[in-house]
């Protein structure tokens, strides 16, 4: 079995660190996926139901905040579109592209299923909560050294051992 090689995690670190500065460069602000989210979600509520749209707080306010455009017109879509396709592109050429859920010896696909969509349920929450993803708010918040970036990454890493301590029993 040939061994799989990875990009050397210094030099990605070095290159997250570059795509960073260049975004808040051009951007005015850093990398994040929440306000991609809401993009999609606030464009496919336009479609399925515009007098809702119309009639919502939450709609109207991002219409009234973009006027005249597409919300699928922002940036922040064009960025997780692209890391949805690069990581694609990536995994087909580096042929590691599988389509296997992973989970432990000690769970089942159904409690791993499960887990994946609470997960991402209480993501989508928490990242509107929270004013943002944690790639944003830890990720970018940092580079620009915010006391809220730096407490936010804290919180990320001490809440994610505490967790990890209850729910190893399903991986190992």
């Amino acid at each position: 079995m040939e061994k799989t090689k990875y990009l050397n995690p210094y030099l990605a670190g070095i290159l997250l660190g570059l795509l960073l500065t260049a975004t808040i460069y051009m951007t005015g602000r850093g990398l994040g996926a929440s306000g991609a989210i809401k993009s999609y979600t606030v464009a496919v509520v336009e479609t399925v139901a515009p007098s809702h749209a119309s009639t919502s707080k939450f709609y109207k306010e991002y219409i009234k905040d973009h006027p005249g455009s597409s919300p699928l017109m922002n940036w922040l879509v064009f960025e997780v579109t692209g890391v949805l396709v690069g990581a694609f592109l990536s995994g087909l050429i580096s042929n590691r592209l599988d389509f296997t859920l992973e989970k432990g010896p000690h769970t089942t696909t159904k409690v791993r299923v499960a887990g994946a969509l609470i997960g991402g349920f209480l993501w989508g929450i928490g990242s509107q909560l929270g004013r943002g993803c944690t790639s944003g708010a830890a990720l970018s918040g940092m580079a620009v050294m915010s006391t809220g970036g730096i407490i936010t990454m804290l919180a990320i890493f001490s809440g994610a051992y505490a967790f990890a301590y209850f729910f190893r029993k399903f991986w190992i």
